[in-house]
């Protein structure tokens, strides 16, 4: 009886280690068809199972923890089990830590977490979401209540489309960088389907309206979305009526799971996932041409289809890999610059995409490219004339035979000679110098002699001045100050007062409503005040208030703007309801693009750098279609293209103001990246950076925002009166680039045509960095000290900023 007892014992032991051991594996096995919220998970807890913690029903697909090339570190994937192939990934720019964790929380909300940072999530708390499922498709979807599809990996494709994944109007395919840090995109664009490559100024390569392998036609639609159906890629219109067929296998089988593929190199490939393992891709590519992506060869190469050869021309073979120098400065003078013979009987990609900038002939177009600061290649067309200016270039191609093609030319700087070449310009510069030395010391014995009578005649040598002034090239109109007098009544109509001056409504005799700056105490003299004048009157730009005029008539200062209908933006974002319109979010969007792009001019087009030193909602004015422009850039601070930076005395409005104005620091065209961030935030947020009448939380408005997006909060930064989509991802990009704009270090702001890049959604957006809260310390001291009534003898920097107006500089609004 003891013995049985004892066999009993070690049976019911054995049984209890078995179904523990059961427990403890079940426990990590990974989940099929669906999690809940309230899961969460590293790569760490998954390890054993490859990273796989989410299957599909019938086990096709999984949601997986990929390690990078650094094994510490990994991306969140959705991977086709068989052959491996990557069919989805949820941030590829930013890399997680082995030991951070993915979350799917209670609210509903999913998203990869580095340490205390999100850097990637799908913005559905308190959604309703009841499950996360990965279906049988691939597609990685949230849902709520009766199985509503509350978000899904389908709408937001990174790199591949799937079988039954539908492309529509306003998503983006977007490739990883290639070799040479170049990302390629598609997108339905303007009836059409078009891959383009991502350079400072985007190039189309191919279009589907142009690719003659079409099965099906119909002119009279409308591109609205794309989708893979058996062996082809079908494009329809918003009815869902098939417009165009392009097939691209002959394997015919509706049950077969396809991806296409955007290549690093700007491809378009299309493989069958389940033939093979690995997968082999169709021979059938997108372009057609193996010379027809932007860089099959490096650029200014010359890539020959017929044999897929790279060969360099030969007027640049002396170059270090066929790559001339193109960084040649805007305010390089027309005489230290030529165009260099490239080739000819040439063809480039994009030709057939864009419309020639000119017809002219071949020194025309050479003309046309030297006087352009943007410009560093030129393509001419002897038989039609057309002349296409291009900023960057990819690689070349050969001309196809029986076309006499194009004639490439570059842009190069001279002085680059050998010794004699320098030593000869030597010897004429001091020549030269000793000459003009010479007769200067003549004219001042001239003038000394003749001082009496110069003196007697002031009128005439100002007449002089200024007939030769309004012979400069490229001056504006010159009003006279009774012409200004008569168009305003006098100066009757008062439409806004700014630290130089106060702006009036005027009407010249041709119909044209302009705005009249009266200025007031500018400290410049006449003959600087014109040479300025002449600078900003050669600058046009669609978002730049266009200066029509001045007047320059004895004390009298005064610029005539074009008239803007609607206003300034401050009228319109801080009064919530204008004439019983909110400013929408659409138009809002687009007055910041609009005003981030007017200042990407200032700073990096124009023949000599403007900053402009004073940006806020007062000096963006709106016309009568709500289209936004700078204002008040004439009178900014002109810099060289060769100066990084400069000291100037403090010019702006406090609350607008970089930390390198208040520090006195030198400030660059990074000083007003700050003020646009601040001015960004202000547009999404309907409220001031600073409101003392906040509670202390929310009174500095920047550090709030970048707490609630930590947090996820996204609703608690944006406008109240706004009904806008929080799913719409201009939004998070826009906050993104606020948050970049407004870092403490100068260093840290991204210059403003990348700003208009990241809003327009032509690169990714990356997590900014934490603010170092210098600024929101310096700002709560500014207005508290301007709150009181005095200042003690310790007084700051920013004591004494604090009691400047708030107003130095503002436009004609």
């Amino acid at each position: 009886m003891e013995t049985n007892g004892f066999f009993n014992c070690i049976i019911k032991s054995l049984c209890f280690c078995a179904l523990l051991g059961l427990d403890l594996s079940s426990a990590t096995a990974p989940y099929i068809g669906k999690i809940y919220p309230g899961f969460e998970g590293s790569l760490m807890d998954w390890v054993d199972h490859n990273g796989v913690f989410l299957l599909s029903n019938n086990s096709v697909f999984a949601l997986r923890f990929y390690n990078g090339l650094d094994v510490g570190s990994f991306v969140l994937v959705v991977i086709h089990i068989r052959s491996s192939k990557i069919v989805w990934i949820a941030s590829r720019a930013l890399l997680v830590r082995n030991t951070n964790n993915f979350v799917f929380d209670k609210n509903g909300n999913a998203y990869l977490k580095n340490a205390t940072t999100v850097v990637w999530s799908t913005d559905t708390e308190g959604k309703g979401v009841t499950s996360m499922e990965l279906l049988d498709t691939g597609n990685l979807v949230l849902v709520g209540d009766n199985r509503k599809i509350l978000w899904q990996s389908f709408s937001h494709p990174s790199g591949t489309l799937l079988s039954g994944q539908e492309f529509v109007e306003g998503m983006m395919l977007k490739s990883y960088p290639s070799q040479r840090n170049l990302t390629h995109y598609l997108e339905i664009k303007s009836n059409d389907v078009i891959l383009y490559a991502g350079y400072r100024t985007p190039q189309v390569y191919w279009s589907m309206a142009n690719d003659n392998r079409k099965t099906i036609k119909k002119s009279n639609g409308t591109i609205f979305s794309a989708s893979i159906v058996a062996n082809s890629w079908n494009f329809y219109d918003q009815n869902k009526t098939l417009v165009w067929q392009f097939r691209f296998s002959p394997f015919n089988d509706v049950n077969a799971t396809w991806a296409v593929v955007l290549a690093a190199e700007g491809s378009v490939s299309f493989t069958n996932l389940e033939r093979g393992v690995p997968p082999q891709p169709e021979p059938l590519t997108i372009p057609q041409n193996s010379c027809g992506t932007p860089e099959p060869c490096n650029p200014f190469v010359v890539c020959s289809s017929f044999d897929i050869r790279c060969q360099c021309p030969s007027a640049l073979s002396s170059h270090p890999n066929c790559m001339p120098q193109l960084d040649i400065p805007c305010n390089s003078s027309q005489s230290v610059v030529e165009m260099s013979y490239v080739g000819e009987k040439l063809n480039y990609f994009a030709l057939g995409f864009v419309a020639p900038v000119l017809k002219t002939h071949l020194n025309g177009c050479k003309e046309a490219c030297i006087r352009n600061c943007s410009c560093r290649v030129l393509f001419f067309e002897n038989t039609s004339g057309n002349c296409f200016l291009f900023d960057q270039i990819g690689s070349l191609q050969r001309a196809d035979s029986g076309s006499s093609g194009f004639t490439a030319y570059i842009k190069v700087q001279i002085g680059n000679g050998t010794k004699g070449k320098k030593h000869v310009a030597s010897i004429v510069i001091i020549s030269v110098l000793t000459v003009i030395a010479i007769v200067v010391l003549l004219y001042i014995g001239f003038r000394l002699v003749l001082r009496k009578d110069k003196l007697s005649e002031p009128s005439q040598e100002t007449s002089e001045e200024d007939d030769f002034l309004d012979n400069v090239s490229g001056m504006p109109v010159r009003f006279s100050y009774n012409d200004l007098c008569s168009a305003t009544k006098d100066f009757s109509v008062k439409l806004g007062q700014g630290g130089f001056g106060s702006v009036y409504q005027g009407l010249l005799r041709d119909g044209t409503k302009v705005a009249v700056k009266k200025l007031e105490g500018i400290g410049q003299g006449k003959k600087e005040f014109r040479a300025e004048v002449s600078i900003i009157g050669n600058i046009h730009h669609v978002h730049l208030v266009k200066l029509k005029g001045f007047c320059s008539e004895g004390s009298h200062r005064l610029l005539v703007y074009e008239f803007m209908g609607k206003g300034s933006l401050d009228k319109w974002i801080f009064t919530k309801i204008r004439d019983g319109n909110i400013l929408d979010w659409e138009k809002r969007f687009n007055i910041a693009l609009a005003t981030a792009k007017g200042l990407a001019y200032l700073h990096e087009e124009c023949d000599v750098k403007i900053v402009h030193c004073d940006i806020k909602p007062e000096n963006v004015l709106l016309d009568d279609n709500f289209l936004a422009k700078v204002s008040d850039f004439g009178l900014a601070k002109l810099m060289g293209r060769e100066q990084s930076h400069v000291y100037t005395v403090v010019r702006g409005t406090r609350g607008y103001l970089a930390p390198e104005w208040i520090t006195n620091h030198a400030i660059s065209e990074k000083s007003d990246v700050y003020s646009f961030g601040k001015v960004l935030l202000e547009i999404i947020g309907g409220r001031k950076n600073y409101d003392p009448g906040e509670i202390p939380e929310k009174a500095h408005f920047p550090s709030y925002a970048f707490k609630m997006m930590e947090e996820g909060k996204l609703e608690d930064i944006i406008d109240p009166n706004l009904d806008v989509d929080k799913n719409d991802e201009r939004i998070i990009a826009a906050m993104r680039v606020a948050l970049w704009c407004i870092q403490d270090e100068m260093h840290m702001r991204p210059p403003m045509s990348k700003v208009v890049q990241m809003l327009e959604g032509l690169c990714a957006v990356p997590e900014p960095p934490a603010l170092v809260q210098m600024s929101s310390r310096l700002y709560s001291s500014f207005f508290k000290s301007s709150s009181e009534e005095g200042i003690s003898s310790g007084s700051t920097v920013i004591d004494s900023i604090a009691l400047l107006p708030d107003v130095e500089l503002s436009g004609p609004r």
